[in-house]
């Protein structure tokens, strides 16, 4: 029997993926031959052809709705939520065997007259925070379900860690009633010019997505579609300070992480193997440490003042993030130069009229001028010396503390990493660690990283331990869970919090501060702030090894166990996907 399987589930994350493979292996015990078309982020789409339509017994989709329906016209074709895939593939193959009936797609025009006639409005959304993972995308699912829940048409453009995925057409911005932006970086406003927008973080559309867009309906205001017009008439208190600084850390960590892992690489030949000129290591190192590390406090300062006032404050807080690199004021003074050359843009924006006829050249002479001026001239002669005082301090202390202080300061970071899970106290805690690395302070983004670990696999731990205690999507989520964690992708824990967070973030919490405290007891340092256990595979990388793993595995038990201990028998809801 030939049949065709299609997933998809509003975020492209890993349920898609789950559900696909899942029914793939069903699929083949039952001798079946299956082709599988998968809508999601975590593969590329293999559409079925026209001729794989045609010799196709039977067509299985596990989605809110048939992609592209009008080619399965006449065919025998089965379609159920994708929650419904997931506990038992073997009986839900079975089911759309038994049940499916033949296919007649309908008239193009009938899912808007129905949307319409509903009262629904035509929504479209954008979803990006600083890394482009676990937040980004499960936003958009948040959004995507309570829309559709709502009655409403909506669509959501993902800016993830591999930029713009589902990119919203130039028809659907027309035709959108309003425009949702939940966002924690900036993005580009001006294709979404004359249109009502409401503004929010990836945050609150993942926490309380329906609230989140009757607050849009009611809310929703049109902007400037100019960008730096529209950045111009923000006051401060509308973007936040903490919003400019996520945005220049998402675009510091590639090269934060790029560097990382190059100076890992190169500590495979030996801890000083690098010191050898000519050699592999030695390359290795000046393309990580020399080049990758040296452009991270400049990337940093430049886009957060790119975040203040658009494209003309690139140029100051570039130079502002060199200088401070070069005095040694290292990270802080990297974000003091960026905020420094970011306001004075704006500020030159703003109050500096000039004629008509030389107006033009404001952006591209007198703003990036005045305010390199400016910065270079307060980092060189006001902020710079002291703050690479505070610094050489602060690194002085880490690098000299005893065992007591170390744990306290491990505990306290692991809690930070657990407390919201990818929220503003996590990301406070993570930007902490990684400013360190540039001051050759390993220790403390150890520790950040192996707690961040912990909420994720411990919830896996939980689902597997206490399987009576879970629903069958809910072990599911665990699984994916678990999988996220070994990433070091906290957010995996989220749909777990969000369910019973009253014990869920104390046992995360209890297990990340467990796994810091012995991180830091243990003098684990850590080269690269990213890629979870998968680091290890690189000889060096992380030291000592052994006892790092040791750290996260008492952690993620602690969380994990103790949550199954705790956790109250659940109702068999299925996991929204």
């Amino acid at each position: 029997m030939n049949i065709i399987l299609i997933t998809a589930c509003p975020s492209g994350m890993a349920t898609t993926f789950l559900a696909a493979k899942r029914l793939e292996q069903a699929a083949q015990r039952q001798g079946w031959s299956a082709h599988v078309e998968m809508h999601g982020e975590v593969a590329p789409l293999q559409a079925a052809t026209a001729e794989q339509i045609a010799n196709a017994d039977l067509i299985v989709v596990a989605a809110d709705h048939v992609p592209a329906p009008e080619r399965f016209e006449g065919k025998r074709l089965f379609q159920a939520p994708i929650a419904s895939a997931l506990p038992d593939p073997s009986a839900f193959l079975a089911q759309a065997k038994r049940e499916a009936p033949i296919y007649s797609a309908p008239a193009a025009s009938s899912a808007p007259t129905a949307a319409s006639s509903a009262g629904g409005k035509k929504i479209v959304a954008v979803t990006a925070c600083p890394t482009g993972v676990a937040h980004t995308f499960m936003a958009a699912e948040a959004l995507a379900e309570a829309g559709k829940a709502m009655g409403h048409a909506i669509r959501v453009e993902t800016q993830g860690s591999v930029g713009a995925q589902d990119k919203l057409t130039e028809e659907e911005i027309a035709d959108a009633d309003i425009v949702v932006l939940a966002c924690d970086i900036d993005v580009d406003p001006s294709r979404f010019a004359g249109k009502r927008i409401y503004r929010t973080s990836t945050g609150n559309a993942l926490k309380k997505p329906r609230p989140t867009l009757e607050a849009a309906l009611s809310e929703a205001a049109v902007e400037s579609g100019s960008s730096s017009a529209g950045t111009a008439n923000k006051s401060v208190k509308e973007k936040g300070v903490y919003k400019h600084l996520l945005t220049g850390v998402s675009f510091m960590l590639p090269m934060v992480v790029a560097g990382g892992l190059l100076i890992a690489l190169s500590f495979v030949f030996g801890i000083e193997a690098f010191e050898q000129e000519g050699t592999l290591a030695a390359a290795l190192m000046q393309i990580g440490g020399g080049t990758a590390f040296a452009l991270m406090i400049p990337v940093l300062a430049g886009y957060i003042a790119y975040s203040i006032a658009d494209r003309p404050g690139i140029a100051p807080g570039m130079i502002g993030g060199m200088l401070a690199a070069n005095i040694g004021s290292g990270f802080i003074g990297g974000i003091l130069a960026g905020f420094l050359a970011g306001y004075v843009a704006l500020a030159v924006t703003r109050y500096v009229k000039l004629p008509s006829s030389v107006e033009s050249l404001k952006p591209i002479l007198i703003i990036p001028l005045v305010a390199s001026l400016v910065t270079g001239l307060t980092m060189i002669y006001v902020i710079g010396e002291p703050v690479a005082a505070l610094l050489n301090a602060l690194t002085s202390f880490l690098e000299s503390m005893g065992s007591t202080n170390a744990v306290l300061l491990g505990i306290l970071l692991g809690a930070m990493m657990c407390f919201d899970l990818g929220g503003p106290v996590n990301k406070a805690a993570y930007t902490f660690g990684v400013g360190l690395l540039a001051s050759e302070t390993y220790g403390p983004m150890a520790a950040i990283m192996a707690a961040g670990m912990v909420p994720a696999i411990g919830m896996g731990i939980a689902s597997f331990v206490a399987r009576n205690k879970f629903s069958a999507p809910e072990r599911e989520a665990g699984k994916a869970s678990f999988v996220l964690g070994l990433c070091f992708i906290s957010e995996g824990a989220i749909p777990f919090a969000a369910k019973d967070p009253l014990r869920v973030i104390p046992a995360c919490i209890a297990g990340g501060a467990l796994t810091g405290a012995l991180s830091m007891l243990v003098g684990a340092k850590l080269m690269a702030p990213h890629g979870g256990i998968f680091v290890l595979l690189i000889p060096n990388a992380i030291t000592p090894a052994l006892l790092y793993l040791g750290a996260i595995v008492a952690g993620s038990l602690v969380t994990g166990l103790g949550y199954a201990f705790i956790k109250r028998d659940a109702a068999q809801v299925a996991l929204a996907t």
